[in-house]
């Protein structure tokens, strides 16, 4: 488990099988500082991304594909309003939040 000083976006997700665990509400208030826009409901973490126009929105999905597919840790994503970028990131094989979906929205993040 990261410290809150630790930058997420440094960090390498951990492989899923059978190794992770779900975090405790705690867990997940303490990491959530980290994660600047983004909100904890409950199994999910979500955020919205707002481009100047569709092009910049695909562009920008593509390069969270890149990372996503690097790390094997795979968010779900909505294009809306032609301009508009939805998350809903969770672990699914442990149906809840995982240090992993922290890593990942950090990564995001950088990538926005």
């Amino acid at each position: 488990m990261s410290e809150n000083n630790q930058d997420l976006a440094k960090m390498s997700c951990a492989g899923c099988a059978g190794e992770l665990s779900k975090l405790t509400t705690e867990q997940v208030d303490n990491l959530m500082p980290q994660l600047p826009g983004w909100r904890a409901e409950g199994d999910f973490l979500r955020k919205t991304f707002e481009f100047k126009d569709f092009v910049t929105a695909m562009a920008f999905l593509n390069k969270v594909a890149e990372v996503a597919e690097a790390e094997g840790h795979h968010p779900d994503f909505r294009l809306h309003s032609w301009n508009k970028v939805d998350f809903e990131i969770q672990t699914h094989d442990i149906g809840g939040l995982s240090e992993n979906d922290f890593i990942v929205a950090a990564k995001i993040d950088q990538v926005a």
